[in-house]
């Protein structure tokens, strides 16, 4: 499960941050401060994110094997 939650959180992770940065370059924050913290807040977010959907594949994954 480790391994399935990991390759999901190596997706989730800068997929969530360049939201969140694109969103705030949009806003006209463009503070480095803003950035950092942005991309910090997306990697935090990612993690039960990518928990869910790794451990929603899991499921999956067992259902179609027995």
């Amino acid at each position: 499960m480790f391994t399935l939650f990991l390759a999901a959180y190596l997706l989730t992770a800068p997929t969530l941050m360049g939201i969140i940065v694109i969103g705030l370059l949009t806003a006209g924050m463009s503070s480095a401060n803003y950035i950092i913290m942005a991309a910090v807040a997306g990697a935090v977010v990612a993690l039960p994110v990518a928990w869910l959907l790794s451990r929603k594949l899991e499921h999956l994954f067992d259902a179609r094997r027995g």
